[in-house]
């Protein structure tokens, strides 16, 4: 069947369009290269290079697709502090926008890419049930995208489910680009026989999924009878320090300052993953970066 991937030739989208090809659907991939990369793109996939801004264009693209998989957006925490408005309009309109063709086109379902900053500093671990409190743009933006699907659910009968990634991270993963970046980088520096830039104290943890437990939640919300629009955390439920990254790649360290909007530390539940997508995550962090160091 024909399926949509919005950001197809970024990181976490051109893994999701692979296996898609693989499972052997007809894949279109919509990507403006902002960030992605065109060689990312598989090769059986069709590509348009349009931007999610553009509603016309996507009114066409999506014409006869069975399902869309959003991904498309400019994740980089620190550019939606710096340039909130510009940033607004990816995440924002251009979300509408794909919910706009979506209802337009008659599609089932979408899934919609959203991210554990909708929560700011909560309790761990952070359950879906937490109040969200953004800390910086970005994370307002996802929220405001969520809210917008359970809406077009509510008035349109749009199925949707939005998975709220933690820390994504694996093959493809780039060094400079989409925020947060900890593991490529400190490889990258590694790799140039510099040290490891350690932002704040290194204290603050974060909670690792594997791009292919990703690639793996999107398909089960995809085939999951979910489409009310709820939000569900996809991490590993483990939260590791910045310090403890640089340990297990080994190298010297130095320190930067602390940058504002991050959230201090983050470890998701995914009871509700396992429970309602009977997915968990099957890639350690150990082994990604072994993975990752040996490529």
């Amino acid at each position: 069947m024909k399926l949509v991937v919005t950001g197809g030739a970024g990181f976490i989208g051109s893994h999701l369009a692979d296996k898609l090809v693989a499972l052997g659907h007809e894949v279109v991939v919509v990507d403006n290269l902002m960030l992605g990369r065109k060689e990312f793109v598989n090769k059986k996939a069709k590509f348009f290079k349009v931007d999610i801004r553009d509603l016309k264009k996507l009114n066409k693209i999506f014409a006869g697709a069975e399902a869309v998989f959003h991904l498309a957006a400019d994740p980089r925490l620190q550019v939606s502090i710096e340039d909130p408005a510009s940033t607004h309009e990816i995440n924002v309109t251009g979300t509408l926008n794909v919910l706009i063709a979506a209802k337009n086109n008659n599609v089932k379902k979408v899934i919609f890419s959203s991210s554990c900053a909708v929560y700011g500093n909560q309790p761990l671990p952070i359950k879906e049930t937490a109040v969200p409190q953004p800390l910086s743009p970005y994370g307002l933006h996802k929220l405001i995208g969520e809210q917008y699907f359970s809406l077009f659910y509510k008035l349109f009968n749009i199925g949707s489910v939005c998975l709220r990634y933690f820390n994504v991270f694996g093959p493809r993963k780039l060094a400079t680009g989409a925020y947060p970046m900890v593991i490529p980088i400190f490889l990258d520096q590694r790799k140039r026989g510099q040290a490891m830039t350690v932002v704040g104290d290194g204290e603050a943890t974060r909670d690792y999924i594997h791009v292919s437990d990703v690639v793996e939640a999107n398909i089960k919300a995809w085939q999951s009878s979910i489409i009310d629009g709820r939000a569900i955390n996809i991490g590993s439920g483990r939260q590791v320090s910045v310090n403890e990254i640089a340990r297990f790649i080994t190298g010297p360290t130095t320190n930067l300052p602390a940058r504002p909007g991050e959230m201090r530390n983050i470890e998701a539940d995914i009871s509700l993953a396992k429970q309602w997508l009977n997915w968990q995550p099957t890639v350690t962090l150990e082994q990604g970066i072994a993975e990752l160091k040996n490529n």
